[in-house]
């Protein structure tokens, strides 16, 4: 007989708290609630269903049994060259905004309090990864919220708002070497739009470029696109959309739509999309030179010419990369990641490589992701798709119906046991058997799942051992009074226990 506590617990090794990362941030603001039997090894049976409800995409989620928590149905093909690790998304349109998922696209977490979120991926903090995202809701193109930190068991290490009292924005949580965060915000503030046929006493989105001490939340740079960036550089107007007119606060204008920093040893690289530019912004805050738009201080080849972009980022050797939109509104234009050679010096630009696939056309959003092995990962944004390429452009594997779209989309390695215990179920049978099922949100090195089961909850006896597969595992049982799940290592250790429930 196997005792078992009828409390949630965890069992084993790989819960210790992550180097000096756990417990190191200041949170600065929330917006989220804060003997074996003789039984035979069962074949492992994925127990995944449609859901009889769908997203706002239209279509249906995938459901559990052992959970309440839903994720879209997504698609994935890979090859033998695809790199390792997980996917990283954040579908639209779902109840699950943040998704870890394996080649298989089944999900490995799912983000669990309905959070808004975007930009879900790992970075490193003291040198230890952690798991970092947006979260927050939602405002016409922008959002307000905060910058999240979680350890390797999914704990809170901070949550970092932006400087001066503003909201952060949706579009940028980076982490630097430095301990610190990029970010953006998206205040509204009162603007003379004359100049750009708008009311002269109008309202507009001012954004703001800053970086942010997280241990203190001090702020060390600010800067505003207001006092650097001309009216007239934007290639949208007040009389293009009438909710964005500027002619009142709650339809302020957008010129500048700023939607990725970078750390540069001199400076930061900054997208602007509406204005179709990327600005070097010096430590003082004097814009260096400008790449693309309408002032653009480099001679752009056709091949390499960029609109509407996204994610732009320095890279070594002089390549700066980005997620190319190339349109903005209608039916046509192409999309793809785009890799420039940028010579500084003679102000000089080359096209190295563009990313292209299947006529995928993000007109919102999307990423580009250089991977260690010389590979990238695009994300298209308003697309619902993500493409692994190797490095000479050849599409290695795909994920599509990521939601209603996906902000960013990574691949990285990741190691995690949660502190949360597992889930169980069961569905009765016939009367002699029943259906169990087991899950545990976030956990990656589960191999597979002893089952427990017995008419005394605290002494259960081994029904089956079952190999994982998939976000949820079922296995048939015998019937009896009380059930219990155990998450067990590729070595056979155990790594939690549910709690015992009754069938």
């Amino acid at each position: 007989m196997i005792k078992v506590s009828r409390r949630h617990f965890i069992q084993g090794a790989g819960l210790a708290v992550v180097g000096a990362v756990a417990g190191a941030g200041v949170a600065r603001s929330s917006i989220f609630p804060l003997p074996p039997s003789a039984a035979a090894a069962s074949t492992p049976t994925p127990s995944a269903s449609a859901s009889a409800s769908a997203g706002t995409t239209g279509i249906a989620d995938r459901t559990f049994t052992s959970t309440k928590l839903t994720a879209p149905h997504v698609s994935v093909w890979t090859d033998a060259s695809t790199a390792a690790g997980l996917l990283f998304t954040g579908p639209m349109g779902h109840g699950t905004n943040g998704l870890i998922m394996d080649n298989t696209g089944a999900p490995v977490w799912m983000e669990p309090t309905g959070a808004g979120v975007t930009d879900l991926r790992v970075q490193t903090y003291r040198g230890q990864p952690v798991l970092t995202y947006w979260s927050g809701k939602g405002i016409g193109g922008h959002g307000e919220g905060i910058g999240v930190i979680k350890d390797t068991a999914y704990r809170t290490v901070a949550q970092l708002s932006a400087g001066a009292g503003l909201k952060a924005d949706l579009h940028e949580f980076t982490l630097t070497q430095a301990g610190t965060a990029l970010m953006t915000s998206y205040p509204t503030v009162k603007a003379d739009l004359s100049s750009v046929g708008g009311p002269a006493s109008g309202y507009m989105y001012d954004c703001h470029v800053q970086e942010v001490d997280i241990p203190t939340g001090a702020l060390l740079f600010d800067w505003t696109a207001s006092a650097h960036i001309p009216l007239s550089e934007s290639f949208v107007k007040p009389s293009d959309d009438a909710a964005a007119n500027g002619t009142t606060s709650d339809k302020a204008f957008d010129p500048f739509h700023i939607n990725s920093v970078d750390r540069r040893p001199d400076g930061y690289l900054v997208s602007a999309r509406h204005t179709h530019t990327a600005y070097l912004v010096g430590q003082g805050g004097d814009i260096v030179w400008r790449l693309g738009g309408s002032r653009s201080d480099f001679t752009i080849p056709a091949d390499a010419a960029f609109a509407w972009q996204h994610d732009v980022r320095q890279r070594s050797g002089g390549v700066v990369s980005m997620f190319d939109n190339h349109y903005k509104d209608g039916t046509t234009g192409t999309s793809r990641g785009l890799l420039l050679n940028v010579d500084e010096a003679a102000r000089t630009v080359t096209l190295k490589l563009a990313l292209e696939r299947g006529g995928h056309r993000g007109n919102a959003m999307g990423n580009v992701q250089f991977l260690d092995n010389g590979h990238y990962v695009v994300g298209w944004g308003s697309d619902p798709a993500a493409t692994e390429f190797a490095a000479d452009g050849t599409a290695v594997s795909e994920a599509t119906g990521i939601g209603g779209g996906c902000y960013r989309a990574y691949r990285h390695a990741w190691s995690a046991t949660p502190t949360t215990p597992p889930d169980v179920a069961v569905v009765q049978g016939n009367g002699s058997t029943m259906q169990a099922f087991a899950s545990w949100n976030g956990a990656t090195e589960v191999a597979s799942w002893r089952f427990l089961a017995g008419n005394d909850a605290e002494a259960l006896a081994e029904a089956a051992v079952v190999k994982k597969r998939g976000f949820e595992t079922t296995a048939a049982v015998a019937a009896a009074g009380h059930v219990a799940v155990q998450a067990l290592d590729a070595k056979g250790n155990v790594l939690a226990t549910s709690a015992v429930i009754a069938a």
